[in-house]
């Protein structure tokens, strides 16, 4: 049984972390280091780095990544601002206060 999960899980890592040559860097990535470089590169609007972090881990585990960050980020401000994460988001994104 445990090695049915333990197989399963190896897969589902495996998916998240590509090999992929860039000619700068050939290790591999995980998929929080592509979402923190991904998101960084969109912030800048760098379409090369934003390309780049994208092939390091297949689309699901960036998508993954960068909705972790999202999150993270969102309870980060929210502490700091002493709001809740909900009224954090919506300000981040322009919309009205409910």
């Amino acid at each position: 049984m445990w090695g049915k999960v333990s197989t399963s899980w190896n897969r589902v890592a495996a998916s998240f972390r590509t090999e992929r040559s860039t000619g700068r860097d050939t290790r591999a990535h995980n998929l929080f280091e592509a979402a923190a470089a991904y998101v960084s590169a969109c912030a800048e609007d760098d379409q090369d780095r934003i390309d780049e972090a994208a092939g390091w881990v297949s689309p699901e585990a960036l998508s993954f990544g960068v909705n972790e960050l999202a999150c993270r980020a969102v309870i980060a401000l929210a502490r700091e601002r002493d709001e809740s994460p909900r009224t954090v988001a919506r300000e981040l994104l322009g919309l009205p206060a409910t």
